[in-house]
């Protein structure tokens, strides 16, 4: 009777297994994102604040027209370690580079008169505004497809700062064989499955996905003030480090923390190693 109630069991797991084995073959697939050197690496690395200010305008002029920031304010553009921080400036509602960044945009309010749904230029306090007022809007704007809000992509994806960069300069043309629906655009970086919209060999289906966003990135898309190179390389490369800074804007405060944490305890164990040596010296272990 045990035997039988094993043999049953065993078959309802291989019933239940076979639509998974199913799903495990037509696994998506993606190129592994290319490595780049970051000034942020490492435990002593730090943002450099030109290419965090270079990556802002990025955003700004171009992936703002569709993604959101939804948990940033300009605000932090000017606290401690952000792209426009300064000093003389410890309440980054003051420092009028910020003031002057966020004026330059509109965003709606009330007004406590009429109740009137207006517009008016932006505070330090207000937060970056939203391209589509709805998730409907966003996609009907997009093909169906929803762009995703970039406050926490660099925690959010593997490969962090790398997989953005590989992303935004990785799009391709679709190599001969793959046949993609309008609107959709071929990327060995995004993550997807290929399977149906290849017509070659069954063995030599790319990797890859289809992405509903064209490139965003084209050379001299963006003119930097600071005279920097403006080529599809370097805006992935300064948007994905703006990025990388707006998903942890302590970092650096974090980095300091953990250094000194671990100075400490290095001095601590090496007092307690002379205080054990000391007590005990004339004790016979």
């Amino acid at each position: 009777m045990l035997r039988k109630g094993f043999a049953v069991a065993a078959l309802g797991l291989a019933v239940l297994a076979a639509p998974l084995a199913g799903t495990a073959v037509a696994a998506t697939t993606q190129a592994e994102p290319t490595e780049q050197a970051w000034s942020f690496d490492g435990p002593f690395g730090k943002f450099d604040k030109e290419q965090l200010q270079r990556g802002y305008k990025v955003y700004r002029e171009v992936c703002s027209a569709c993604h959101s920031m939804n948990l940033m304010y300009f605000r932090n553009l000017g606290q401690k370690g952000g792209p426009f921080y300064d000093p003389k400036y410890p309440n980054p509602n003051d420092n009028p580079v910020v003031k002057s960044l966020a004026h330059d945009i509109q965003v709606k309010d009330v007004d406590t008169d009429t109740g009137d749904v207006v517009s008016r230029p932006a505070t330090p306090a207000d937060k970056f505004p939203a391209p589509f007022a709805n998730e409907y809007a966003a996609r009907a704007s997009n093909g169906g497809a929803l762009p995703p809000d970039l406050s926490d992509m660099a925690k959010a994806r593997e490969g962090g700062p790398n997989y953005i960069y590989s992303l935004l300069s990785g799009f391709k043309q679709p190599p001969a064989g793959l046949k993609l629906d309008p609107g959709k655009y071929y990327n060995p970086w995004f993550p997807g499955d290929l399977t149906g919209s290849w017509h070659g060999a069954k063995d030599k289906v790319p990797e890859g996905g289809a992405i509903g966003m064209p490139p965003p990135l084209t050379d001299g898309k963006v003119t930097f003030d600071d005279g920097h190179p403006s080529k599809i390389k370097d805006e992935a490369r300064d948007v994905a480090a703006f990025l990388t800074w707006a998903a942890e804007p302590k970092m650096e405060e974090r980095k300091s923390f953990g250094v000194g944490a671990l100075i400490y305890l290095l001095i601590f164990s090496i007092l307690l190693w002379f205080s054990y040596k000391k007590i005990w010296k004339n004790v016979a272990h």
